[in-house]
């Protein structure tokens, strides 16, 4: 989200033959066959999410996870496939010749306190780069695995309106934007087939009960940043005998922003940051080396090429100025932009826009987080990811006061609203998939 809110355009679709258009979906019949199983179940998936949300796990770690979300979905009837991609798990729901659909969730959590004071909260620890860390889905994940359920449920319940193959896939890892290249690396696409429509869903700061939408790009395109500077250490009251390092990750931190403010287009989305920055042990030593790590954020090709070109020369101009050998700049390119095709978002937002009325809302302009979903639509696979919200109407109208903010993902304070947030999700995800099928 990471994603729509969090938080998503180099990522350039294949062109392919559309698949044949379905017969239009009776919405307000289905919509009704919906919310009945909904009504059935969602004490089922309410304590579903909880135990989800207690127990987080984080990427590839997701033993416990995974086998729970697959005997769920063994028990449904369905052909499920565990170990994809380390710990991926695909289900397959079958039902008749038609289109083949890809419906993602995620699995991992963050390496990070939860402090909601739910009480269902987090207390979970794991490892995470070789230290001890808390753990917490505050990205929403559990939410998204919940609905992810519940669709398949509602999808049973009405296989009479619709005809198809749908893939259910519970992708390892997304927070480090390698889980989906992971399970296409273990054979996917082979493995599964080749989807013609895919989904994909997001909670995020927005009223519960919405959903939002919208067509091209969603999300944006990451990739790492990575920089030593070298100096020469010494003592620190004798810095003229030094290199400083530390002199010269600090301007490069402020200086690469000039390539944001005055070598991109304003209109145009570009992000660099620096959140790691770790040099010396004593403050009396001038350290050898500094070690910077930081994220870029773009949507568009050319504005991506123009900002590592920028980090480049920033980075190369402020070691010769401090007369240091070349710094080692390493960018490591990270998920791409998710694109949502026009005419499957056109079609999509109708039948959205027949359930939820004045709760289906266009999303204005594409989040600045970023996704690995990227993967599974790259090879042209005509795609929607689009957002729920997840904050009950007080919550958010307090919200809308000065000085006052809803927690972001990934704020140790997000906490979606299970209902009607899961309930949306089921809804908008099962519509969503019999509309591209319908009988």
């Amino acid at each position: 989200m990471k994603k729509l809110f969090c938080a998503a355009s180099a990522v350039v679709l294949g062109l392919v033959s559309a698949p044949a258009l379905a017969a239009p979906l009776d919405v307000p019949a289905a919509k009704a066959e919906v919310a009945a199983v909904l009504d059935r179940d969602y004490g089922q998936l309410d304590a579903l999410y909880k135990d989800l949300h207690a127990h987080p796990e984080l990427g590839f770690q997701e033993k416990r996870t995974a086998a729970k979300l697959a005997a769920e979905m063994r028990s449904l009837g369905l052909e499920v496939t565990e170990g994809v991609g380390g710990t991926g798990v695909v289900a397959v729901l079958k039902n008749g010749a038609g289109p083949s659909v890809l419906v993602r969730t995620e699995l991992d959590a963050l390496p990070m306190e939860e402090k909601t004071g739910l009480p269902y909260a987090s207390r979970a620890m794991a490892t995470w780069n070789g230290k001890d860390t808390f753990v917490a889905h505050s990205c929403g994940h559990d939410v998204h695995m919940a609905a992810w359920i519940g669709t398949a449920r509602a999808l049973i319940a009405s296989k009479a309106r619709w005809s198809g193959t749908v893939i259910f896939v519970a992708q390892p890892s997304e927070e480090t934007v390698n889980g989906a290249k992971a399970m296409l690396d273990d054979g996917f696409i082979k493995r599964f087939g080749k989807a013609d429509y895919g989904f994909a869903l997001h909670v995020g700061p927005g009223l519960a009960g919405q959903v939002y939408y919208k067509p091209g790009a969603v999300s944006s395109t990451s990739d790492g940043l990575d920089v030593v500077f070298t100096g020469r250490g010494g003592h620190g009251s004798m810095p003229a005998s030094t290199i400083d390092p530390v002199m010269m990750g600090s301007r490069f931190v402020v200086d690469v922003q000039s390539v944001i403010s005055r070598e991109k287009d304003p209109a145009a989305f570009g992000v660099v940051t620096v959140g790691s920055f770790q040099a010396g042990s004593a403050g009396n030593i001038i350290p050898d080396s500094a070690h910077l790590r930081g994220t870029i954020r773009t949507q568009d090709g050319a504005v991506r090429d123009k900002i590592i070109s920028g980090v480049n020369r920033t980075a190369n101009a402020v070691a010769d100025m401090a007369g240091a050998p070349a710094p080692t700049v390493t960018i490591a390119p990270g998920g791409k932009a998710v694109i949502n095709d026009a005419e499957l978002t056109e079609r999509t937002a109708k039948v959205f826009q027949a359930a939820f009325g004045d709760n289906a809302v266009v999303q204005p302009q594409a989040g600045s987080a970023s996704e690995d979903y990227s993967e599974f639509i790259i090879a042209g696979t005509p795609s929607v990811y689009f957002g729920i919200g997840g904050f009950d109407a007080k919550t958010f109208a307090d919200a809308q006061k000065p000085g006052a903010a809803l927690p972001v993902n990934h704020s140790p304070f997000f906490a979606p609203v299970p209902e009607p947030s899961i309930r949306t999700g089921v809804m908008a995800m099962s519509l969503a998939v019999m509309n591209v099928a319908s009988k």
